[in-house]
């Protein structure tokens, strides 16, 4: 027997206003029907509608949107005739929201703990005593470290996976009747992500809480969702049961979502002769708390090292002293066989521009105030001393590069982008300062597969024409296939294993590493439960 319905839309239409003070269409009359308990996926590429969608459940709009039409009705409460207080008093309680972008998410000036127990206290589910005791319990189911600590540190404390967990736990709180899932494990690594999804699915089980869960991840939507929903440019294209979905969908972009990632970069000739970037012997620390211990490994020229390893492992602490923000506390790193002043304020303003980063979120990595010809043209000005006409000639050429044209994209602000051209804009911003080494930090795990292909080609074409070096730092074991000549695998601060890609990948391999591969989701919704019951049964 069908459990009762929780949330129900009909023709929902939602609106955003244009730069012109037009309304666009963004959501074209979709419906939705979710019962008690229930997971539905939402999927499709960047730009479908789905956070949109996704939002709507709550009763919200973004700014500058408007639900324009149909009928949101959250057990038996009209949300889109609801006074604001009648919606603000279910978000947190009865509906909650976990964001695909911690970091962004988190206020930083509060402490973990703080931002849990706010919503349990003021909605009078819990003293403030007994959510602190929840909070604990909870960071324990989702396998933070320390759980009975962690709540006391500020969000810039923690690393971005562990964050990404905490902000689920926070969601759970007030143990909701639904909860909106936005991309909830884009930031996490495979190893982690296991046991993320097992808690979700777990708690939503144990709770019988009903979900809405919205991802890129195919893989990931066949492990949580009893029924998919596939969008498309605010279209419903298909619904039906997962399996059904899985084994036959019907419409033919599905099946274009459906085609697995078909990139690899063959293999290269080795490089010979000095290394454009070495780290040589580096160990770290965060005050007494040794990161890293002994790294080393070569960057050629003109190729690709990818950096794997779950969150902690000390992927981006590696970056952070190569870039000069963190001096080691032993070993060096050098470029082109010169050894790197270890503080970045030390170092001259040609080595500076010979390393720079692409960074993860370019939602907080671009300043949202400031038109892309000042972000882009800014490194050019700062390392080139390009002025004027040169200066503006050199920002249209570097959005052609990224295939973003000029006249169309170059006056307009970060929050009139989508997630992947917003990317796209971090890619020409580093590039405007004519590096030799580009360090890209988990620069495609927010994007969907679709937008990520084509962010990885763009990657690949710019490296051969600009003979470009990159430290690739993911936890995408198919992106460092697609893109990788060699891999270095970190745990813990440490490197267990390095080489070109085809030795690391190929059996036997170490024990880690073997985790790391058996941890990647599959198309098959029994995967996770197998994995787990694996891991139970394994010995030791």
């Amino acid at each position: 027997m069908a459990k009762p319905v929780l949330l129900e839309m009909r023709d929902v239409r939602i609106e955003g206003r244009s730069g012109d003070d037009a309304w666009l269409p963004i959501i074209n009359g979709v419906d939705l029907t979710l019962h008690r308990g229930e997971v539905l996926g939402l999927i499709g590429e960047s730009g479908a509608g789905k956070s949109t969608l996704g939002l709507a459940a709550m009763g919200f709009v973004r700014d500058g949107c408007r639900i324009a039409g149909g009928a949101i009705t959250f057990d038996g409460i009209d949300l889109v005739r609801a006074s604001e207080a009648t919606r603000r008093g279910l978000r947190g309680k009865r509906i909650a929201y976990v964001a695909q972008s911690a970091a962004a998410s988190f206020n930083p000036a509060h402490r973990l703990m703080e931002q849990y127990v706010e919503a349990p206290v003021v909605h009078g589910v819990m003293r403030r005593a007994q959510a602190e005791h929840d909070a604990v319990e909870l960071y324990r189911r989702m396998q933070l470290p320390n759980p009975g600590e962690i709540g006391f540190r500020y969000p810039h404390q923690v690393s971005g996976g562990q964050l990404q967990r905490a902000m689920t736990a926070m969601a759970m709180a007030c143990r909701p009747d639904l909860i909106v899932f936005d991309e909830p494990t884009t930031a996490l690594d495979v190893t982690t992500q296991i046991e993320v999804l097992a808690a979700i699915r777990d708690i939503v089980a144990q709770f019988d809480t009903a979900a809405i869960y919205i991802t890129h991840d195919l893989a990931v939507v066949a492990q949580m969702a009893d029924r998919i929903k596939v969008l498309l440019r605010g279209d419903e294209v298909e619904e039906a049961d997962t399996r059904m979905m899985l084994a036959h969908p019907k419409q033919d972009y599905t099946r274009t979502l459906w085609a697995v990632r078909s990139l690899e970069r063959p293999e290269r000739p080795p490089v010979e002769g000095t290394p454009v970037l070495s780290v040589a012997g580096v160990s770290a620390s965060y005050g007494s708390v040794e990161v890293l211990s002994d790294v080393r490994f070569d960057i050629p020229p003109s190729r690709t090292v990818a950096v794997v390893g779950e969150s902690g492992s000390g992927k981006s602490t590696v970056a952070r002293v190569i870039t000069g923000l963190l001096p080691p506390t032993a070993g060096e790193v050098r470029l082109e066989g010169q050894a790197l002043p270890p503080d970045y304020r030390r170092r001259s303003r040609d080595e500076l521009r010979r390393v720079q980063m692409i960074y993860q979120m370019a939602d907080t990595a671009l300043n949202p105030k400031l038109p892309l010809r000042e972000q882009i043209g800014r490194p050019a000005q700062m390392y080139l001393g390009l002025r004027g006409r040169a200066l503006r000639e050199r920002v249209r050429e570097l959005l052609r590069m990224i295939e973003m044209e000029p006249d169309v994209y170059i006056d307009r602000l970060p929050g009139e982008l989508s997630g992947g051209q917003k990317q796209r804009v971090g890619i020409a911003r580093a590039l405007a300062a004519e590096p030799t080494v580009v360090i890209c930090d988990e620069v495609t795990s927010a994007l969907d597969q679709i937008v990520q292909e084509g962010i990885l080609k763009l990657l690949d074409r710019l490296q051969g024409e600009l003979g470009l070096a990159y430290m690739f730092i993911t936890h995408d074991l198919a992106t460092v296939r697609a893109i990788a000549d060699e891999v270095v695998v970190m745990r813990q601060g440490r490197v267990v294993e390095r080489g070109p890609k085809r030795q690391v990948f190929a059996p036997p391999h170490h024990p880690y590493t073997e985790l790391l591969l058996s941890s990647v989701p599959e198309m098959d919704p029994d995967w996770l439960t197998g994995v787990l019951a694996r891991r139970v049964t394994a010995p030791g």
